[in-house]
């Protein structure tokens, strides 16, 4: 049942999480459905090796709203027969039989999230905004039956759950506490309304999500040759064969996504340029057309709160993080407002090293937001000597693929090896599939697929998800993960190469994989995250990009192989805190908004007048911008996955420095082998069915220190408890 919730929420409400978004475990069928005949493919069981694979050959488009409506039909009738199960309820007839149901469904919600995130088009969105609302309508019809709701929480308040694992015990607190915090405890009437909500809601954030896609595949920028000055080699051919795919031959694109709009604003001499591409990007949703969104946020927070207030919550982030490690908005925002003062602090500094470095050029500017990454780029070679252009020279696409490869090894005894081309259907050419198996008993755990360019059609940015998860409930299943990216794809016959914090990023979403990789858990309700503790794993794997069997096997410049000079192994080191404060305000500024707009009375709130006085209130630097503004703020406003939770990153990132300080001071540093082991025992393999914060301190002995987050920026610390 919980991988249906999940499903619902994740993948319907369009998939715009930046981080991983898990979809739904194949699990076997429960018998009452084994005598039914079903024709459409995007319903079937995954067939062929490997435990089988999603038919994305044969997935038709035409397929989908009629192979949602099936598979909606079948589960609600998997829940009735639950439901009305005439034997008392217990943990086996009720729990474990919801965590079977809905196979079908979620092997739609495979292919639906495919659609939605890699390879969307106008046909598809047709269908998404007709589907969603009738989505959250049978959603609402599970989470409101009142027999189910009466059999889970005789299970939850048995004498039986006493006596059952502690797996077990879990997995029947979610389940009861996603009825109990989703409206089954409400009256008919206020049951109504919050049926209709959450169909209001599941309309307005797929618009919210198919706006921001319009913005960015309707504002390309092509330049001229007379326009590339200050753009890196790479960079401009990857730009022309942009625009050649889109039938602009001789011309080079910049396209409306990070991807390309970074290395643009980090190099182009072109200050006007510079401004436009600024401009752009930072406007999406925000431009008073058809695709505007701020009548959209305006509308979803009011709805947000209405359906709060039928549960008794003063406000939406109360509500959201009562089960998260924070567990209230206040502890969150303390967390920000740690942090925040000498974030600012830093960007003041930057702006002065800037600011000098453009008057000793006689540029006769003052620094503007469109003006940072470049003239950032300047101080850096300035002050330690290093180019970022140069570093990228030996950050090969396929290189880090065997770096991360090397490391999953090294932590998880991993091997990773490459499936024959036709053996595992994929999707889109630029797909690739490797199998995953334990290198002492050759045992296989599964697929890793990748798909790590950008295309139209493609969300921006990087996410992880899976098409089954790791279960031995009903059998043991394989995993099928996945890793997504928005690389810009190097010129035929050339590697593709990446920045730095690209190749952060990599990681990162490595880490992701390998957590579903790694799970060892017998539910798929395990495997439900806790939103400010998810991003902890991936996160930490990044550290392991700059130790020394990476940096000296991995590196290697993609002209010559030779690998990268230890004096820039030593620069890149040295400016390891370089622009933090950057970083650091761009990410908070989005993540104090966020609780912000969850913790203030909609009524109160005009979004684009809002975040301007309220920034000014935090005392935002003019030089910087929100990583993402209200209007595009997919994370929040998208779906409900991030929603007054995107501080999670910044919580998670305490846990992460606090982690590597572990291995840090361990005898053998990143690859010690006890703390390797305790990292994947208690960090990686158990998921969600034990609580993130006794997880960690198994692992780590004591709470996480938030003094390690400012050591790590290299920010001042001016206590430690």
């Amino acid at each position: 049942m919980k991988k249906v919730l999940l499903s619902l929420s994740a993948i319907a409400m369009a998939l715009s999480l930046a981080g991983c978004s898990e979809q739904p475990t194949e699990q076997a069928k429960p018998e009452i459905i084994e005598q039914q005949s079903i024709e459409n493919v995007l319903l079937e069981q995954f067939a062929g090796p490997y435990g089988g694979v999603p038919a994305f050959e044969s997935m038709s488009l035409a397929d989908l709203k009629p192979a949602l409506e099936k598979g909606m039909e079948l589960n609600l009738a998997e829940i009735d027969a639950i439901a009305n199960n005439p034997e008392p309820p217990t943990f086996e007839n009720t729990i474990v039989a919801m965590e079977r149901a809905g196979d079908e469904l979620g092997r739609v919600f495979t292919y639906w999230g495919i659609w939605s995130s890699n390879i969307s088009s106008p046909e598809f969105r047709e269908i998404q905004k007709e589907m969603v609302p009738v989505i959250s309508a049978f959603s609402s019809k599970i989470t409101q039956n009142e027999k189910l709701f009466e059999r889970v929480k005789a299970v939850y308040e048995s004498d039986e759950l006493k006596a059952l694992g502690t797996e077990e015990q879990r997995v029947t607190w979610l389940t009861y506490n996603g009825f109990a915090r989703n409206g089954a405890t409400l009256n008919a009437e206020d049951k109504k309304r919050y049926a209709e909500i959450n169909q209001e809601l599941a309309s307005l954030q797929t618009q919210f999500s198919s706006n921001i896609l319009a913005d960015e595949e309707n504002y390309v920028l092509y330049l001229n040759e007379d326009q590339l000055a200050g753009l890196p080699e790479s960079f401009v051919k990857a730009s022309a064969g942009m625009a050649e795919s889109r039938g602009e031959v001789g011309k080079y694109a910049i396209t409306n996504t990070r991807s390309s709009m970074d290395p643009f604003l980090t190099y182009s001499e072109n200050r006007e340029l510079r401004e436009k591409v600024w401009r752009t990007y930072y406007s999406r949703g925000d431009n008073g057309d058809q695709f505007d969104n701020n009548e959209l946020i305006k509308q979803i927070l009011a709805l947000r709160h209405e359906r709060i207030k039928l549960l008794g919550y003063d406000n939406y982030a109360q509500w959201r993080l009562e089960d998260r490690m924070a567990k209230t908005p206040e502890r969150a925002m303390a967390l920000m407002e740690k942090v925040w003062p000498a974030a600012i602090a830093r960007v003041e500094e930057e702006v002065a090293d800037m600011q000098a470095i453009a008057d000793a050029e006689g540029a006769d500017i003052t620094i503007e937001p469109w003006d940072y990454r470049f003239y950032a780029e300047k101080v850096r070679k300035d002050k330690y000597s290093l180019d970022s252009d140069e570093v990228k020279q030996y950050l090969q696409l396929d290189k880090l693929r065997e770096a991360m490869f090397y490391v999953a090894g090294r932590l998880f005894n991993f091997e990773f090896t490459p499936v024959a081309e036709g053996k595992v259907p994929v999707f889109h050419p630029d797909v690739k599939v490797w199998e995953v198996k334990d290198k002492t008993s050759g045992n296989l755990v599964g697929l890793w697929y990748l798909d790590p360019f950008a295309r139209q059609g493609k969300r921006s940015g990087a996410w992880a998800t899976t098409y089954r998860s790791y279960t031995t409930f009903d059998g043991e299943k394989t995993v099928l993960s996945s890793n997504n990216s928005n690389f810009v794809k190097g010129a035929d016959g050339e590697p593709t190469l990446i920045s730095w914090d690209d190749a952060e990023t990599y990681f990162h979403e490595f880490g992701h994989a390998l957590h579903f990789l790694s799970a060892d858990v017998k539910y798929p309700t395990s495997h439900s995250g806790v939103r400010d503790y998810t991003e902890f794993q991936s996160q930490l794997l990044e550290r392991w990009l700059t130790t020394d069997e990476v940096i000296n096997t991995y590196l290697v410049h993609y002209k010559t192989g030779e690998p990268i000079p230890q004096e820039l192994v030593a620069k890149i080191k040295n400016a390891s805190t370089f622009n933090e404060g950057f970083k650091t305000t761009e990410y908070m500024s989005s993540a104090i908004m966020d609780l912000l707009y969850h913790t203030t009375d909609p009524a109160k709130i005009e979004p684009d007048s809002f975040e301007r006085e309220q920034l000014t209130r935090l005392g935002m630097p003019e030089e910087v911008v929100m990583r993402h503004r209200t209007t595009h703020f997919g994370h929040i406003f998208s779906s409900e996955g991030y929603a007054s939770a995107y501080y999670g990153y910044m919580w998670a990132e305490v846990l992460t420095s606090d982690a590597a300080e572990a291995f840090a001071e361990a005898p053998g540093g990143f690859y010690d082998e006890e703390v390797g082991a305790r990292l994947v025992k208690y960090l990686f393999s158990v998921r969600n069915a034990m609580d993130p914060a006794e997880a960690y301190r198994m692992f780590r002995g004591r709470d996480a220190k938030v003094e390690a987050l400012m050591r790590d920026r290299g920010f001042p610390v001016t206590s430690e408890e």
